[in-house]
């Protein structure tokens, strides 16, 4: 595996670092369920109408996730380096799924495919906090998502856009930018404009 720059031993650490402290044994077993993936810009991760069955972290890259409604692509998410990502009601449910990801740059992935991290955690306390944690983050990050577009008018939800993920707002392209805080591209280009003058 030699185009990876990360060893699954540094995205166990990573993942030990940021979710749960965890002895060498336990990070031997978190290696042991990480299973590495690279995917080229333009590549789909997971399609409509698939099971997902892993939670994914992102070491390098930039992904995102959408569906259609109406014939028009929604962004949901958009997930940069050192962050997870996964179909939460797919996985749970293992049913397909309406949402897409898509990564929009090469990306470096790890999964954690779901049935070998709960056999794991089982019998280990830290990795059951460390999968607990990870799920806590996702539905952190929809209600922060939600909230954003339920409460906040155009132009705050691009400036605190700018506070929580700034990489996104470098990188991302900005019609899914757009799509992500509901708003038209015409709209955020105003925004923009205005929200260098604050």
């Amino acid at each position: 595996m030699k185009e990876f720059t990360h060893s699954t031993r540094d995205v166990a650490r990573e993942l030990a670092r940021k979710y749960s402290t965890m002895t060498h044994d336990e990070l031997d077993l978190l290696e042991s369920v990480l299973v590495p993936m690279k995917f080229a810009k333009g590549e789909m991760i997971l399609k409509e109408d698939e099971t997902c069955r892993h939670i994914y972290f992102l070491v390098r890259g930039m992904v995102r996730q959408f569906y259609y409604k109406n014939g028009k692509e929604l962004t949901e998410h958009i997930g940069v380096e050192n962050s997870i990502f996964m179909c939460i009601e797919s996985l749970f449910k293992e049913e397909p799924t309406k949402l897409q990801v898509e990564a929009l740059e090469t990306c470096v992935v790890y999964a954690l495919p779901k049935q070998r991290l709960e056999e794991v955690a089982l019998h280990n306390v830290n990795i059951q906090i460390l999968y607990r944690k990870i799920l806590e983050e996702s539905l952190i990050i929809s209600q922060i998502h939600a909230d954003l577009v339920r409460f906040e008018s155009a132009l705050d939800r691009y400036v605190k856009l700018c506070k929580l993920m700034p990489q996104v707002i470098l990188r991302a392209p900005l019609i899914y930018v757009a799509s992500y805080l509901q708003m038209t591209p015409e709209t955020l280009s105003r925004v923009r404009s205005s929200s260098v003058n604050l």
